[in-house]
């Protein structure tokens, strides 16, 4: 069925006579068959976002629609690619047509040529249903694909075809119960704005391990969680996307660069296919999907990038795998639904946002989520979704930021003034909170004992005096506090320094495991109890504060990782042998 155009402003078009149409429809848009997707119907009017530059359309072009919603294909050779936001492969692109994106370009998602070793799984004469395996494909050396049947479909496995196979030829048939036989080809195809299903949806209970201690000791996520990483320009909000990434203990990473500036974006293609997966030595990119879609990419196509991620997240938690999604930043996909927004001359809400941001917000987060899968086999799989929001000024009262706010159980509040003090991550431990403390404790105390939460606890309160001093201090100078409330000042200054602060370009600080992180927090809540003790018994506290095992201490973040234990003992000996010796002398005198 065909249209014709009657309004073309920017990425909006308005085409008539398409009465039959819905919703949701893709459409075909002018003499280059440009890409779009029906916002709204008017009678037989459409309102029409198109994911290409529009230039020269005009009134009287030929809009064509397909009859189906914008969907993903889902199959193998996701893995080690980059996508735009609408799911066209970018080195295929490049590759048909040089290195600038030409209009309407036809790339299949999925190559139709490359063969895959399908291994089966299942046989002749089974009874399969929506989730269950009928092979494996080995992806990339880092993750084992398996091939799904389809949600819909249900029945007797008639044939199960082993060897070498496209995306698109069947690999099975299945006859379902009114005798119908199915192909079942290893390409899935799913509407992006349609959470994929599952069984059953659990309370997540395990931490994302991510190796930056300010995230995993004071406020964690647990696989399956939602989190928020607000910050003004220059606070190091893709950096901590980046480090997310990197390091944390999930087995497929999709990051949505989704309008951010494209030499960021640059920074992560060229980066990551350089770096090592910690826990098997493969290039990263073996289990990571990157969607580029930059500031200068077409903004609607923005808006549907961040659907094409998660529903990309989705599949692979249906095999059972742990999911994170990395969107960078929730904040221009904001931006995009408020432009449209505005060419549809919908009533605009607060700052301009359209009346649906904190709803449209929501779709997303919810689609994050630890489950069991369909299929007999009852795996479980989650999807983690992190999103970074990029507050006009650093102005955590502005709309994104608070529906933000508003959703997610994790908020890690980046703060400028600590970025510009070279403090990194410069996430405030002020004013960031977890809302997953209570349902991980159980996980933390099983593996550690109560002491990691209890030490935990400890750190933040002696963080939380330290910022009531500091107004003491600014008045009066530090002179005048007390000698425990001294002790405080210093030990929230090495918590901070020796503990918190990270350094992302030092290989034995840029990633801690729980172990290390639990006992180097030890080594300085240990510290202050002896210096406490000390204190009691009429030490010099001038004396306990330059005792030669502090920088030792100090330094003790930077010890090789497999050493660890050894060292943080020799530390622990020497350093009450040190303070002994302080109090030995101030008894003396």
């Amino acid at each position: 069925m065909s249209g014709t155009i009657t309004k073309v402003s920017g990425p909006l078009v308005v085409a008539e006579g398409l009465a039959d149409a819905n919703v949701s429809d893709v459409v075909r848009v002018g003499e280059r068959h440009l890409i779009g997707e029906i916002l709204n119907m008017t009678g037989d009017t459409a309102s029409i976002q198109v994911y290409e530059e529009t230039s020269g359309l005009g009134p009287g072009a030929e809009v064509i629609t397909t009859g189906m919603p914008l969907s993903v294909e889902l199959g193998p050779g996701m893995l080690d690619n980059i996508y735009d936001g609408i799911q066209r492969p970018l080195p295929e692109m490049r590759a048909a047509a040089g290195d600038l994106i030409t209009r309407g370009i036809d790339v299949p998602s999925l190559n139709r040529e490359k063969k895959w070793d399908f291994v089966p799984v299942a046989k002749p004469g089974d009874i399969v249903s929506a989730g269950d395996v009928l092979g494996t494909v080995q992806e990339t050396s880092a993750i084992l694909h398996k091939i799904m049947v389809p949600p819909g479909i249900s029945g007797e496995v008639v044939s199960v075809e082993s060897g070498e196979h496209t995306v698109a030829e069947a690999i099975a048939v299945i006859r379902d119960s009114r005798g119908n036989e199915r192909e079942v080809p290893m390409m899935q195809r799913w509407p992006v704005r349609i959470g994929r299903p599952y069984a059953k949806k659990f309370v997540p209970n395990r931490p994302m391990n991510s190796g930056q201690r300010i995230i995993d000791t004071m406020f964690p996520i647990a696989k399956g969680g939602t989190a928020a990483v607000p910050g003004p320009f220059g606070s190091g909000k893709t950096v901590v996307q980046h480090q997310l990434a990197k390091w944390s203990d999930v087995d497929i990473v999709v990051y949505i660069g989704c309008g951010e500036r494209g030499n960021e974006m640059t920074d992560v293609l060229m980066e990551f296919p350089e770096l090592k997966d910690p826990r098997n030595g493969e290039p990263l990119m073996k289990r990571t999907v990157l969607i580029a879609n930059t500031s200068d990419m077409p903004v609607a196509a923005r808006e549907a990038s961040i659907y094409t991620g998660i529903t990309i997240a989705e599949y692979f938690r249906d095999m059972g795998y742990d999911v994170a999604v990395l969107a960078d930043s929730t904040s221009r996909w904001a931006e995009a639904l408020r432009e449209m927004s505005g060419r549809l001359e919908e009533m605009p809400g607060e700052e301009g946002y359209p009346a649906y941001l904190a709803s449209r917000l929501a779709q997303f987060y919810e689609r994050a989520g630890c489950v069991q899968c369909l299929g007999s086999e009852g795996r479980t799989g989650s999807v983690t979704a992190i999103g970074a929001v990029s507050p006009p000024g650093g102005d955590f009262s502005e709309p994104v930021a608070q529906a933000t706010m508003r959703i997610v159980k994790v908020f890690w509040a980046l703060d400028s003034a600590l970025a510009y003090a070279r403090h990194f991550p410069a996430i405030n431990w002020l004013t960031s909170y977890s809302l997953y403390l209570d349902t991980l404790r159980a996980w933390y105390t099983e593996n550690f004992g109560e002491k990691y939460m209890n030490n935990r606890a400890r750190a933040m309160h002696i963080l939380q005096e330290e910022s009531e001093l500091q107004e003491i201090v600014r008045l009066v100078g530090q002179d005048a506090l007390s000698g425990s409330d001294r002790l405080t000042m210093e030990t929230a200054k090495m918590v901070r320094e020796d503990f918190l602060q990270q350094n992302a370009f030092v290989d034995e600080d840029a990633y801690s495991s729980y172990a290390k992180q639990f006992r180097l927090m030890d080594i300085v809540l240990k510290y202050d109890e002896l210096c406490r003790e000390a204190l009691a018994k009429g030490a010099d506290l001038n004396k306990l504060f330059v005792i030669p095992v502090r920088e030792k201490i100090g330094r003790a973040k930077m010890a090789d990782p497999k050493a660890f234990d050894e060292i943080y003992d020799a530390i622990e000996k020497e350093m009450q042998e040190e303070i002994a010796q302080v109090v030995a002398g101030g008894e003396e005198e």
